[in-house]
């Protein structure tokens, strides 16, 4: 699937989660999504636990997240001497 096709499953509406992008049809953030990601959950546990989603929509918030950063500079973060 082309970029492009993947990230029209993105949404953005200010009626819905105040405008966070979500999964089209779902009230599911892509902050949420990743979150889970993020936290050891698999693509098939997420997929397990919310039917109709896809492995597509799944991959749309990794997508969205990545171009959402492509631009993005980030400085060094800075740790604590104890």
């Amino acid at each position: 699937m082309k970029d492009q096709q993947l990230l029209e499953r993105i949404t953005l509406d200010p009626k819905v989660m105040v405008g966070k992008p979500v999964i089209k049809g779902t009230r599911l953030t892509v902050e949420y999504i990743l979150n889970l990601l993020a936290h050891g959950a698999t693509a098939a546990e997420i997929l397990g636990e919310y039917k109709g989603l896809t492995q597509e929509d799944i991959q749309a918030c990794i997508l969205f997240a990545t171009k959402s950063l492509e631009n993005t500079t980030f400085l060094p973060l800075v740790t604590e001497m104890a």
